[in-house]
């Protein structure tokens, strides 16, 4: 993974993320050019919408969906970006944009061989390598059984959290860890508070600000592991959306050779946090074994 540092983001910029509504967000990040009348009826994308709080992940995500498609707009046209409020559940929201109805146009989630199936991937990797790097949320006190691990089997003694449905669960049982999951990831907090498990691996994008958020409940980060797998989280659409995926995929490389992908990236602090973690290791690596190789 490689991403240089470019100041193309403005603090201006990054404040109105944190603050604004999805649909607010996408039209500050481009203006009117994404939505004005034109003689040609805009391209609508229908993209999902918590119902709770917005976090930096999904605006990113719909901020980087926006940027590759306001690249592409002189070629391919307007569009409009449209938010909708979906169940937060990636089964759900599966679901929802391959079944017949097709009530969602893009989601983001992480690869497997069962989703490509479904789905049609843009497989340009959304989080330049982050979701591939996972370290944990712990209680706060169990730091000692932490450092007492030096391998893989040593961490097959405790048991990890995940989402019922996430392809990580599949890539941990593989390699051998034992897992307790959930029909909805955000359970899993409680249940690590509870102490239904041990451990919780998160990715190096999204574990400060859920930190952060669950701190109260004496969760803290782990100090000395990191386990490395490939997970790359995309931008995928219905299988009959060719046209959609083209263009995505064209204004996402277009933005990667103009250094707007990096600014973007780079203009979210979790990320630029998670990117010096990876730069420096400096904690013990554990490779899993996954059968997708990381993209782009």
């Amino acid at each position: 993974m490689s991403v240089s540092s470019h100041n193309g983001f403005s603090c201006a910029a990054q404040a109105l993320a944190r603050t604004l509504t999805l649909a607010s967000v996408v039209a500050a990040l481009l203006g009117s050019s994404a939505i004005a009348a034109s003689s040609t009826a805009p391209m609508l994308v229908r993209i999902p919408r918590s119902q709770g709080p917005l976090s930096s992940s999904e605006i990113y995500y719909a901020n980087l969906l926006a940027l590759a498609l306001e690249k592409t707009s002189s070629t391919d046209g307007p569009f409009s970006i449209v938010p909708l409020y979906q169940s937060v559940t990636s089964k759900r929201l599966i679901y929802q944009l391959t079944d017949a109805a097709n009530q969602v146009d893009v989601i983001w989630t992480s690869n497997s061989e069962e989703r490509e199936k479904l789905m049609l991937p843009i497989k340009i990797s959304i989080l330049r390598g982050l979701n591939s790097y996972r370290i944990f949320l712990i209680r706060k006190g169990d730091q000692s059984r932490f450092n007492r691990i030096g391998n893989l089997n040593d961490l097959r003694l405790m048991k990890a959290g995940q989402g019922a449905h996430w392809p990580d669960t599949t890539v941990l049982l593989a390699n051998g860890l034992p897992v307790i999951s959930a029909a909805r990831g955000e359970l899993l907090f409680d249940m690590l508070k509870q102490r239904r498990f041990d451990y919780f691996p998160r990715g190096l994008y999204e574990i400060w600000e859920e930190q952060e958020v669950h701190a109260d409940d004496n969760i803290v980060i782990e100090e000395t592991l990191m386990l490395h797998y490939p997970a790359p989280i995309y931008f995928f659409v219905n299988k009959k959306d060719l046209a959609l995926a083209n263009r995505i995929e064209r204004g996402l490389r277009i933005a990667q050779q103009d250094g707007s992908f990096d600014a973007l990236f780079l203009s979210v602090p979790g990320y630029r946090k998670g990117y010096e973690l990876i730069k420096h290791k400096n904690r013990k690596v554990l490779e899993l074994k996954s059968d997708f190789p990381d993209q782009d």
